[in-house]
């Protein structure tokens, strides 16, 4: 079967686009680092804008995941993945004492209610 197995066309590799989220907090202060760690790419997590906004939700608000995933305009399963995804680049940063930089994703900007 011709083209089978190549994704017909796509180009990216597997699955869909990842989608933009509804956002309404962007941080001030966006790096964090242990005290006498070198600031270096191998020492550095990324904490996308997105993944930072569905920890604040969830954690700091205390939505439920199915408000919390309405709010960022996203199912709950992609709110979920988001937000383990978070949870998981913390963790790590914190136990290894890794600098932890918040940058980037792909979100839109909504104003604060």
């Amino acid at each position: 079967m011709p083209g089978y197995g190549q994704g017909f066309g796509r180009g990216r590799g597997r699955g869909r686009c990842r989608g933009r989220r509804w956002i309404e907090h962007i941080p001030e202060t966006t790096n964090f680092r242990a005290n006498g760690i070198p600031l270096t790419p191998e020492n550095t997590t990324i904490l996308t804008i997105e993944e930072l906004e569905a920890l604040r939700l969830v954690d700091l608000k205390d939505l439920k995941q199915e408000e919390a995933a309405a709010m960022m305009g996203v199912s709950r399963k992609t709110l979920w993945n988001d937000l383990q995804r978070a949870r998981k680049k913390v963790t790590s940063a914190l136990v290894q004492g890794k600098t932890i930089r918040i940058q980037g994703g792909n979100y839109i900007q909504r104003q604060r209610r």
